[in-house]
């Protein structure tokens, strides 16, 4: 029994040797994070936590003390020992929250220089002004409900927490109780939920299903991506021609189209539907790249066919340097990818859109190839808008795998709390398109786009 006691002894007096040494430490100019901090893996494992040297071990919330050896009950004759080393240990206690009192009133800690020097203030709970006629919205199945989750916690804690604007979600299906709670949950502004129209999801009466098939199977067996996937086309079809003309987009001017499993690297503090109305904007984009050749070889031909019967639908201005390299008699495959878009719906309800699309349709590209809706919605912008209608955030910073658009520009980084690496940018890639964007409208490269190539 008494050599029992004199163990425990030992061990308290070495655990408070311990503690003293951990204060000393702390107290003689021990940087930031080189103190005692515990292991998330060993809180896991439920092993305990020393609190910043408060001499107590915690259990992580909601564990029960018998799920940890080190916080189960002394067996019943060790107790008494321990509780007459009680006044010792808080006689020790008190003598070390006095050092460290007196630790702190001689701290030398060095000012951040660059505290106030940013810009750009922290998003507010809600901004202030009027909102746009605008919405978010996602084409998703029920099975997309945690790739979505992701993207729509990114889209609120980097923008919309401020602004609350709505989010509207279509599915081919309806959508099932899980999928409604969950991103009902996530969102601050309303969500809408749309089933699509059967009509609008599948094939059109004038495609040829068995010719469509063999197109499938050829491309399955060259191994080009989606070549032989149905649903892919149908999603394709139904982004280029039908989205925005679903019975609950129709009650908006704006959209913010957002896919599963995106992230925003970056604050945007400021409302980028309003930017785009002020200044006259009606497409954007923050990535670009080529076109996969084998999955619209016959595009650019529609393309030409539909210009030369519809000439009224050309706008003077527009991006055709970045579309073609010799004036519009072949493509050059670039496009602005589409998974982000900001965007006006009155232009896509427009007559020269919907005459584009349907002569596109009629052409079977959808089906007998995989024309997929960014070269869809790229030719249009490009043909139909004046150049200067279509927008580069440059400081909206996004990821769809695999590729990440991160701002360039250190200043405009730290400005808006950006947590992208430089390095991962892809829009000096020489697979990317967005120089020619810059050199199309003589916009001179952004410093430090150099480092990035």
């Amino acid at each position: 029994m008494a050599g029992s006691q004199r163990y425990l002894r030992y061990i308290l007096f070495a655990f408070l040797a311990l503690v003293v040494i951990f204060f000393i430490s702390a107290s003689s100019g021990v940087g930031p994070g080189q103190g005692y901090t515990q292991k998330a893996s060993d809180l896991l494992k439920g092993q305990g936590s020393l609190y910043q040297g408060s001499g107590s071990n915690t259990v992580p919330a909601g564990q029960g003390q018998n799920d940890n050896k080190l916080d189960a009950k002394p067996p019943a004759a060790a107790k008494p020992t321990i509780e007459a080393e009680k006044p010792a240990v808080l006689a020790a206690s008190s003598t070390l929250a006095a050092a460290a009192a007196t630790s702190s009133a001689h701290d030398t800690t060095s000012p951040n220089p660059k505290q106030s020097s940013s810009s750009t203030a922290p998003l507010a709970h809600k901004a202030p002004g009027p909102r746009m006629n605008a919405t978010f919205v996602t084409l998703a199945r029920n099975s997309d409900v945690w790739e979505i989750s992701r993207s729509i916690r990114q889209v609120e804690d980097r923008f919309n927490h401020a602004y609350n604007y709505d989010w509207v979600f279509l599915n081919d299906a309806e959508f099932d109780e899980t999928f409604i709670s969950v991103t009902t949950a996530l969102t601050s502004g309303r969500t809408r939920y749309g089933k699509i129209d059967s009509a609008h999801w599948g094939f059109p009466d004038f495609i040829d299903q068995e010719k469509a098939a063999k197109v499938r199977e050829d491309m399955h067996e060259r191994k080009i991506i989606y070549g032989d996937s149905v649903s892919y086309r149908h999603m394709c079809r139904y982004e280029s021609g039908f989205f925005f003309r679903h019975e609950l987009m129709l009650e908006y001017e704006w959209y913010w189209r957002v896919e599963p499993s995106i992230e925003l690297f970056c604050d945007v503090s400021y409302d980028p539907f309003k930017f785009m109305a002020e200044n006259k904007k009606k497409y954007s984009f923050v990535l670009s790249l080529y076109e996969y050749e084998a999955t619209i070889p016959t595009l650019w031909d529609s393309t030409k066919s539909f210009m030369k019967e519809h000439p009224e639908h050309i706008a003077e201005g527009n991006s055709m340097q970045f579309l073609s390299d010799d004036g519009g008699e072949t493509y050059n495959h670039c496009h602005f990818w589409s998974n982000f878009e900001v965007g006006n719906l009155d232009w896509l309800r427009s007559k020269a859109y919907i005459d584009f699309f349907e002569h596109l349709d009629k052409d079977g590209g959808f089906f007998y190839e995989r024309w997929g809706d960014a070269p869809v919605h790229s030719i249009a912008a490009g043909l139909m808008l004046k150049k200067e209608e279509i927008h580069f955030f440059n400081d909206i910073a996004y990821y769809h795998v695999p590729f990440t658009h991160c701002p360039t520009g250190e200043k405009l980084r730290l400005e808006n709390k950006c947590h992208c690496n430089p390095k991962d940018n892809f829009d000096w890639n020489g697979y990317s398109c967005t120089k020619r964007y810059f050199e199309m409208n003589k916009i001179p490269l952004p410093e430090g786009y150099e480092k990035e190539q």
